[in-house]
C-alpha cells in the first residue's frame, strides 16, 4: 500500500521526527527514544500523535507506565515507513549534490508550509454538499471514522477538492469541546468518542488532554482544571470531543 502523498512530503521535510521512529524501535521507551533523538518528552508525545493521524495505520503501538514513562514499538506498518525512511537516507547525498547553492534549499523551504493548528487528520473526501456559498465537506477517516468540515465554494474550487481527494483536516486544540461519555452533542457538530490518553498540566494555563479515539488518531484539546474535574477527567476515562464544521480547516498538498 503506498504511503499517503502528505505523509511521504512529511517524511522529507520533518526528518527528526521521522528518524524517531528508529529510536524507538531500538530502545523500547518514549522517553529514552526522545533523548536519544533530542527530543523533549512532550516532543516526542507530538510527533507520535502527528505520524499515527497521518498514516492511515498507527505507526507507533504505546503501553502506558513502566520504566521510562511507558513502553513503545512500531507496529508493521511503522517498520515499513522506517525502511522507507532508511533509503531516504542514502538518496539524501545525491540530491545535496544537486543542489546549485545553499539557496535553492531556501526556496524549497518558503514553498513548504507548517501550520500551528495542533490537530492533524489525514482523511479522504467521500461527499461534497452545496448550501450556498458554502461547502458541506465530508472525509473519511482512518477505521470509518469521518468528520465534516465547511469551506467556501470558492475554497472547494481552489483546493481541486472531488471525491478521493486525500486532504489534512487541520483543528486547534482550543477549537475542542470536551463533553462527558452520555453528554448530548450540540446539532450538526462533530462528535467523536474516545477515551483520555493523557493529560498534560501546565503551570500557567489550560492543559493539554489527549483523547485516542476509536480508530488510533489523537486529538489534543485544551481544558481548566475545574472542566476536568467536572468532567472526571482522568487517564483512561471515556470522553467524548466535539467541534464545529467552520472550524474545521483543509490542506492538500500543493
Amino acid at each position: 500500500m503506498p504511503l499517503p502523498t502528505l505523509l511521504s512530503q512529511h517524511i522529507v521535510r520533518r526528518p527528526q521526527r521521522i528518524a524517531l521512529l528508529q529510536h524507538i524501535a531500538e530502545q523500547g521507551s518514549i522517553t529514552r527514544a526522545a533523548k536519544s533523538a533530542g527530543l523533549s518528552y512532550k516532543a516526542a508525545w507530538d510527533a507520535i500523535d502527528e505520524l499515527n493521524n497521518l498514516a492511515q495505520k498507527p505507526l507507533v503501538e504505546r503501553s502506558v507506565g513502566g520504566k521510562g514513562g511507558g513502553g513503545a514499538r512500531l507496529s508493521a506498518e511503522g517498520e515499513r515507513v522506517l525502511r522507507l525512511y532508511l533509503r531516504l537516507q542514502t538518496l539524501q547525498a545525491q540530491v545535496l549534490e544537486a543542489a546549485e547553492d545553499a539557496s535553492d534549499f531556501n526556496l524549497l523551504g518558503r514553498l513548504m508550509l507548517r501550520t500551528s493548528a495542533r490537530n492533524q487528520l489525514h482523511g479522504q473526501v467521500v461527499a461534497i454538499t452545496r448550501n450556498g456559498h458554502n461547502d458541506l465537506i465530508r472525509l473519511q477517516l482512518a477505521a470509518e471514522l469521518t468528520l465534516e468540515a465547511q469551506i467556501t465554494h470558492d475554497s472547494t474550487l481552489r483546493l481541486e477538492l472531488e471525491i478521493g481527494t486525500q486532504v489534512v483536516a487541520l483543528i486547534k486544540a482550543g477549537w475542542l469541546e470536551l463533553l462527558g461519555a452520555n453528554d448530548a452533542a450540540t446539532p450538526d457538530y462533530n462528535c467523536m468518542s474516545g477515551q483520555v490518553d493523557a493529560i498534560l498540566e501546565a503551570d500557567d494555563g489550560p492543559s493539554e488532554v489527549r483523547i485516542s479515539l476509536s480508530n488510533g488518531q489523537v486529538l489534543c484539546a485544551l481544558a481548566s482544571p475545574g472542566q476536568l474535574a467536572a468532567l472526571g477527567a482522568v487517564k483512561g476515562n471515556p470522553l467524548q470531543v466535539q467541534f464545529a464544521p467552520s472550524n474545521v480547516l483543509l490542506g492538500t498538498p500543493a
